[in-house]
């Protein structure tokens, strides 16, 4: 189908233009459906906050994702519980049981020095892609920009696939107020000083996908995005929305 003309999108195994979405609902029947359609517009499947330990025939349902060729790794709360209690080694070990190549190095509750969390992004990737989220989940904690980019820039200098703004499911930390007002200063002031191509920014509302679309194009990349708004989403990326209906390439 080749009619109208659309900004041109990247093609799994993309490195840009990545949609991660933020999985801590779907049993394995739904998950069934929704990838059996529209597998091709995800990479990434955070099981968010710390709902990959108690999650049913896990395994079952990490190697339905990978079997649509989805990247799987566990949500930052679960990383900062084993820090918290001491057992990163054990982690490790779970990580490796469940077959999970990726992982999150975050901060969101947890308070970890950028020394520290370096440190770990380092030791991390020996093994695993190893992913950084940069924020609080606290709505009301305000990070200067200055402090945004070089935490943004050393962690992706330390060895991380991708730096992750936080942003919560809800829109309302991180690069968002807690009105779920998004900090566009903030946000400008990040991408003028960060590879675009390098952060995921979490965006879990159409309305806040369809700013960083505008910002930066169709193949941003975005994070924290609900499964049932796929389709949506890819419409938004390529100018299917009146929103977002003048992008270009």
């Amino acid at each position: 189908m080749s009619y109208l003309k659309l900004p041109k999108r990247t093609v799994k195994p993309r490195l840009s233009g990545i949609t991660a979405v933020h999985d801590v609902r779907q049993n394995i029947g739904e998950l069934k459906n929704i990838l059996q359609d529209y597998s091709d517009y995800i990479d990434v499947a955070k099981l968010g906050v710390g709902s990959a330990y108690v999650t049913p025939r896990l395994k079952e349902k990490i190697a339905l994702y990978k079997s649509y060729s989805i990247d799987v790794y566990f949500g930052g709360t679960l990383f900062e519980k084993f820090y918290y209690q001491n057992k990163l080694p054990e982690y490790k070990k779970y990580l490796k049981e469940n077959d999970i190549k990726m992982l999150e190095v975050s901060m969101g509750t947890v308070d970890i020095s950028l020394e520290e969390r370096v440190a770990l992004v380092q030791e991390f990737n020996e093994d695993f892609d190893v992913l950084s989220e940069i924020g609080s989940k606290d709505g009301e904690a305000i990070m200067p920009p200055s402090v945004w980019i070089k935490e943004l820039n050393t962690l992706l200098e330390a060895g991380c696939k991708y730096v992750i703004t936080e942003g919560r499911n809800s829109g309302t930390a991180g690069v968002y107020r807690p009105s779920g007002e998004i900090r566009t200063g903030l946000v400008a002031d990040i991408i003028s000083n960060v590879p675009a191509e390098k952060i995921i920014f979490e965006a879990p509302s159409p309305k806040s996908q369809m700013y960083f679309i505008n910002q930066l194009g169709s193949n941003v990349n975005l994070g924290n995005v609900n499964p049932h708004d796929l389709l949506l989403l890819e419409a938004q990326r390529v100018g299917l929305r009146s929103e977002t209906f003048y992008i270009e390439e």
